[in-house]
């Protein structure tokens, strides 16, 4: 199942892709008179009765064109809107530690980015002039679904409620510019994610192409299988040192191929106008677009 946000005449909505198109399945329910919860942040709070309650307007839907939305008249926002966590996951594909001439990491190396950094699909980045060294990051991003402290690699994956395509976009020269990279990480629209949430059913996260380009051209091709941590690790990592909430964001590292791990002589780093191009198998592309 995918599911997104969108907004339209400037309301929010809760959209389901279909084989036919996005359904506002908000809109469905109102008309159907059937609960709901409004935002995907609220139907992963909500848990079973949720997933029922939307499984429900769903099958109550016998006309999907009255409920369907053409792409041209919305505009996509993040698939979650108000996590209480957003995690990030530093050095996670060997290649990418080697161009990027760090240690070999014994354990996950863990950051943090704000609510401020959520964007969508094709919404436009805006660029400070505070930095000059722009960056991207691929990353396949996970979307917790319940609570998870202290749990198993091997119940791990049963935790994520669902997938998205990510991008740790990075300002480089801020990044560095102390020990701690948060500046460099944080700045508004830098952790776009979307088009949609696809749920954890529908996908096997430890084998998944993951590719990004840049204004058409390939920068980054690697595979999900190559990470040193996996998602089953990260999960239960991370839930050994804090409690995961629904809805908790987790960006799962980005492989080689960044300007960060050109020589300096290649490193010629984003500017306005460039475009951005994430894909990953099974879930989905990511576009957006420097400003």
């Amino acid at each position: 199942m995918k599911l997104g946000h969108f907004i339209k005449d400037n309301e929010r909505f809760l959209g389901y892709k279909s084989e036919d198109g996005i359904i506002n399945v908000n809109e469905a329910a109102k008309q159907k008179g059937l609960p709901l919860p409004e935002s995907i942040d609220t139907l992963i709070r909500s848990g079973e009765q949720g997933r029922d309650q939307l499984h429900h307007v769903l099958e109550a839907i016998s006309d999907p064109s009255l409920y369907l939305v053409k792409e041209q008249d919305i505009t996509f926002d993040s698939v979650v809107i108000n996590p209480e966590k957003i995690l990030c996951v530093g050095l996670n594909y060997m290649p990418h530690v080697e161009e990027a001439d760090m240690a070999i990491p014994d354990s996950p190396v863990l950051f943090s980015k704000f609510n401020n950094t959520l964007a969508g699909h094709q919404q436009e980045i805006p660029l400070p002039k505070t930095a000059e060294k722009y960056d991207y990051e691929a990353e396949l991003v996970m979307i917790v679904g319940k609570e998870a402290r202290d749990v198993s690699e091997e119940d791990a994956l049963s935790y994520i409620y669902g997938y998205c395509v990510g991008n740790d976009v990075s300002a480089r020269d801020l990044q560095m510019k102390s020990g701690q990279w948060l500046l460099g990480k944080t700045l508004d629209a830098f952790a776009p994610i979307g088009p949609y949430l696809v749920t954890s059913d529908e996908v096997d996260p430890t084998n998944l192409s993951i590719e990004c380009k840049i204004n058409g051209e390939v920068r980054q091709l690697s595979n999900t299988k190559n990470m040193i941590f996996s998602c089953a690790t990260l999960i239960s990592y991370i839930s050994k040192y804090m409690t995961l909430k629904p809805g908790d964001v987790i960006f799962s590292g980005t492989p080689e191929g960044v300007i960060l791990g050109y020589t300096p002589d290649k490193q010629n780093w984003l500017k306005a106008g460039d475009e951005m191009e994430v894909t990953i198998g099974q879930i989905g592309q990511l576009k957006n677009k420097l400003v």
